[in-house]
């Protein structure tokens, strides 16, 4: 299925224009451990050191930052569960080339779902997979409440909220990235552990 057929299936979703319709991305939340921190900035650092000596395989980024991330967000553990098998092909028509990139899924109880993008190409944005995320967020057959993703594609990060009572609405975070000064994957642990929390009680 193509990126515009996944897009026209979701006509009649609505972006929320309302600032407290997705505030779990923002809110403040308890400071991570030093621990946890200097896991982290080893992390980047180590990103960064791949980013020297190019090409830089998606695996090995996968590998060297994704792996790290839900382990410290604790979703190796039950009650959360990786399902490798189950992967989806996204594409996108760009003039005239076709960009595809795999999404493998991570789910927890189908309240939380992190879709991990694997692409042969680099440039491949997590913000084209927001289409395929969205068409199953609202396809899930527990969904009465709010369900959350994350997009992440091992540099880029993209928190999304979905909805299809009493309307079918999203609203997504700003953009991650560890091209971004600072680490932000401080912040992007941190709201991990906030929807991880959140879909276990759900």
């Amino acid at each position: 299925m193509t990126y515009s057929e996944l897009w026209k299936r979701n006509n009649g979703l609505k972006l929320s224009q309302n600032p407290q319709f997705f505030p779990e991305w923002s809110e403040p939340y308890p400071s991570l451990s030093d621990m946890e921190q200097q896991t982290l900035e080893r992390v980047k650092a180590n990103f960064l050191a791949l980013m020297e000596d190019p090409p830089m395989l998606e695996n090995t980024v996968k590998m060297v930052v994704l792996a790290p991330l839900l382990d410290l967000a604790g979703f190796y553990r039950p009650p959360f569960r990786i399902e490798t098998e189950t992967s989806v092909t996204v594409e996108m028509a760009d003039e005239g080339i076709v960009i595809q990139g795999r999404i493998d899924v991570l789910v927890q109880k189908h309240r939380l779902w992190l879709f991990v993008i694997e692409s042969k190409r680099s440039d491949f944005s997590v913000t084209r997979a927001i289409p395929q995320a969205l068409t199953y967020l609202l396809s899930n057959p527990e969904g009465e409440g709010s369900t959350f993703g994350m997009i992440m594609n091992g540099n880029e990060f993209l928190f999304l909220k979905a909805t299809r009572h009493p309307v079918a609405e999203y609203a997504n975070s700003r953009l991650f990235s560890l091209f971004n000064p600072g680490n932000e994957l401080d912040l992007v642990l941190q709201i991990l552990k906030q929807l991880g929390q959140i879909a276990i009680e759900g």
